[in-house]
């Protein structure tokens, strides 16, 4: 069976074509810049190199089938005909609370969907305008969507719902949902298989740490609580957003500064963060490299991000009385020693001693922790992409049945 996965964002289309059989990479690349100018795809070659093709695409649709166009061509693509494609995964950021599985694509799912893009403007609408793409280009064609949040779907009531009033809630759906759940998914199943032991006996902390962030609480192999909220803004400081911030410091800046709403979550969004706190960057190498350079303000925001995560390590220890496990993941948590160093630090009172050769790695399998460790620390590489294709081989062949 041969799946193409899809992550559709507001003006990117991310893919991957899959071989189900041995799960191989057939293909893959990256559209940017959809609906703007100089719009691109970059391609992954099969000898690894990278190659950019220019190409106008003024929308999705024009997007994805130029993305189909370049899997049946004979220089970047690996197929003789789109009929090869058996099936298409595609990522959606918010399910909200009317989707907690993956599920395959129907005129009703889309409809929740789109009723679900208040909750995530930016991606949902991206998500939806890939699905019905897909939909006109490619009919016939089976689709399943994964979503974002679902992998925390088990987190208890009062885990997920907000200190203000109940109606809120059965209204319009205002609660913690939490992201990055696929990834969340992927890494605790994968270090369980890793170190030989069984999920449904494991206290884990997952630390997906990249642009965005977020952590999770898995205890016995579901989410018990994660620190992003109703959108990816809550939680942990990140590239571009603030994370965790008082409610009535947003009212008292948008006084000071005359933002409307929309202006204030963009800017929460996009220029705070570290990027806000530096002035330099959202780039974490770039800010380790300036913290190098004797920059007081990279530091400082290195001493921010380390310490929030461990905070939140801290408290997830203590809602699940211990940890197993700490794993590590994602751009930042894969490759950046310092940030992992750093907030492991202070964490001897859990069981937690690390090894500092062990820990001088990037993007690899690997335990971080000393031997006599009594807390597993972890680094596994995350992989998305592969969650959402075995999802939609196992509901396409469950439908088939």
């Amino acid at each position: 069976m041969k799946i193409l996965v899809l992550n559709c964002g507001s003006s990117s289309i991310k893919y991957k074509l899959y071989d189900m059989t041995d799960e191989s990479v057939l293909a893959q690349g990256g559209a940017e810049r959809i609906g703007l100018d100089e719009a691109f795809v970059k391609v992954t070659l099969k000898d690894g190199s990278k190659e950019k093709i220019m190409h106008d695409m003024p929308s999705h649709k024009e997007g994805v089938k130029f993305v189909l166009d370049l899997l049946v061509d004979p220089k970047y693509g690996c197929l003789k005909s789109l009929d090869e494609i058996d099936a298409v995964g595609h990522r959606i950021v918010q399910g909200g609370d009317l989707f907690e599985k993956s599920c395959i694509v129907t005129p009703e799912v889309e409809k929740g969907i789109e009723s679900l893009i208040d909750l995530a403007p930016v991606h949902n609408k991206g998500h939806l305008a890939g699905l019905r793409a897909v939909d006109a280009l490619m009919p016939g064609t089976p689709q399943v969507t994964v979503f974002d949040n679902a992998f925390h779907s088990t987190m208890p009531p009062y885990a997920y719902l907000y200190a203000v009033p109940y109606e809120f809630y059965t209204k319009w759906h205002v609660r913690r949902y939490g992201f990055h759940g696929t990834s969340h998914r992927y890494v605790s199943q994968r270090v369980c298989e890793f170190l030989g032991v069984d999920i449904k006996t494991q206290k884990i902390i997952t630390c997906h740490i990249g642009n965005g962030a977020s952590v999770a609480a898995v205890k016995y192999g579901k989410v018990i609580d994660t620190s992003m909220g109703l959108t990816p803004l809550a939680g942990l400081m990140m590239g571009s957003r603030s994370g965790d911030i008082d409610p009535s410091a947003v009212t008292y800046l948008m006084q000071k500064t005359g933002m409307g709403p929309q202006e204030m979550a963009d800017f929460l969004n996009k220029q705070s963060g570290v990027l806000g706190i530096t002035g330099i960057s959202s780039d974490m190498r770039e800010i380790e490299n300036a913290d190098n350079e004797g920059n007081e303000r990279a530091h400082l925001a290195l001493q921010m991000y380390n310490y929030r995560i461990k905070k939140y390590i801290g408290a997830y220890a203590a809602a699940m009385n211990g940890v197993d496990i700490i794993v590590w993941t994602a751009g930042v948590g894969e490759n950046q020693e310092g940030v992992r160093w750093d907030a492991c630090s202070g964490l001897e009172y859990l069981g937690v001693k690390m090894d500092k050769e062990r820990n001088h790695v990037r993007s690899k399998e690997q335990i971080l922790s000393a031997d006599d460790s009594k807390v597993k620390v972890v680094m596994i590489p995350t992989d998305e992409e592969i969650v959402i294709a075995r999802d939609t081989r196992d509901l396409v062949e469950a439908q088939k049945k």
